[in-house]
């Protein structure tokens, strides 16, 4: 719901937030190809992301990894299951609580997920200066 304070938007705020949209989308689209190239599904090299680019301090524990995705704790304990099955993760045990479960990656997925973050961040830099472009084009109005 609009703010009763909010301007209405103009045309240039709609092209400016539909652009946005658009290029958000051709990343996503990028990352979504370039994760089943490597034989991941979408949902799991962003797990892998998730696991190895916790904010400092963070574990990576299902509860936070579910909220770092914006998906269902069940969600996170299934992909999990698919990428431990490939030797990508392991569980382990929280030292304190032994009830607790944490994700770590393997020598294996910290490869994929490497090779995958390559490839994501030269996609940026050729596409990188357009969204934050647009992006400073609708923080501006």
């Amino acid at each position: 719901m609009r703010s009763p304070a909010a301007p209405e938007p103009s045309m240039a705020d709609y092209r400016a937030l539909a652009e946005l949209r658009y290029q958000l989308r051709l990343f996503l689209s990028f990352s979504e190809r370039a994760a089943r190239a490597a034989g991941l599904e979408p949902q799991q090299h962003q797990l892998l992301l998730a696991i190895k680019g916790l904010p400092a301090g963070a574990r990576p524990t299902i509860k936070t990894l579910a909220e770092r995705l914006c998906v269902k704790h069940h969600t996170v304990v299934a992909l999990a299951d698919q990428v431990a099955a490939r030797a990508l993760v392991r569980r382990e045990r929280g030292a304190t609580d032994r009830r607790e479960v944490l994700l770590a990656l393997t020598p294996k997925g910290e490869q994929i997920l490497l090779g995958l973050s390559v490839l994501h961040r030269e996609q940026l830099r050729g596409v990188g200066r357009h969204l934050v472009d647009t992006l400073t084009e609708i923080l501006a109005r």
